[in-house]
């Protein structure tokens, strides 16, 4: 997880960028949606680190054993990763 320090920097550069790119206009105080952007934030993370979770296990779980970091591990876990959150409804790049 992020530091309180680095989250609230976030916070506020997500909302400057957003307010300065003409993305949004708020229609509440600032400080309230810079709690809201961090509330989404730290759950996505939440949601990102349970998929690993499930992925790491599931790739375990195999009768042969891949080496984390070899090239056949990398592209299983972006699969299973992607399967994971799309399960989940989740957009995966």
């Amino acid at each position: 997880m992020l530091s309180e320090e680095k989250m609230t920097h976030l916070t506020h550069v997500l909302l400057k960028g957003l307010l300065d790119g003409g993305t949004i206009r708020l229609k509440d105080e600032e400080g309230k949606v810079r709690r809201e952007i961090k509330r989404s934030i730290v759950s996505f993370l939440r949601v990102s680190e349970d998929i690993d979770d499930t992925v790491r296990k599931k790739m375990q779980s195999f009768s042969r054993k891949i080496v984390e970091g070899s090239p056949e591990w990398e592209v299983l876990y972006k699969k299973f990763y992607r399967e994971e959150a799309a399960r989940r409804g989740m957009a995966s790049e």
